[in-house]
């Protein structure tokens, strides 16, 4: 039987992959420029979300709790206006993330963030940590679905 704290992990790593999966059948109703279209410079783009989804799994779960280099350029997320292959990167970065999760002794979950990790106020914990990533994948998750619904 599973402990909640393997059920919270397992949960996780499904949600990620099925917000990965929404956002890949979706990315074939835009055209390359309507990926990176913004009605005002204040918004961002479908290819703008996906890079800041990728930068963010990347740095908190690759980085923050499984201790690889930090190779976050989080303004390039938002300025980017191409990239060669947003599925591939989305599909790799969900791909490490979730062997990350899926591989995590729950005795973690209880474990203070690294002091170096910039985080939003209130999270102190791997648990919490995680629970923010996949809340804040949903958001952007839906974003995209709405973008794609307006088409």
């Amino acid at each position: 039987m599973n402990t909640p704290e393997q059920l919270f992990l397992s949960h996780s790593v499904w949600k990620l992959q099925q917000m990965q999966a929404a956002i890949e059948a979706r990315l074939p109703l835009f055209t390359p420029e309507q990926i990176w279209a913004k009605n005002k410079p204040t918004e961002n783009s479908v290819g703008n979300l996906i890079l800041h989804l990728c930068g963010n799994v990347r740095y908190y779960i690759g980085h923050g709790i499984d201790g690889q280099p930090n190779i976050r350029d989080r303004a390039a997320e938002f300025s980017s206006t191409a990239h060669d292959d947003l599925p591939g990167l989305l599909n790799s970065t969900i791909a490490e993330a979730t062997q990350v999760l899926s591989t995590l002794p729950a005795s973690r979950l209880t474990d203070p963030l690294p002091a170096d990790l910039i985080v939003p106020p209130g999270l102190n914990s791997v648990l919490e940590l995680i629970y923010h990533i996949v809340g804040h994948f949903q958001l952007h998750t839906g974003q995209i679905i709405f973008a794609a619904k307006q088409l």
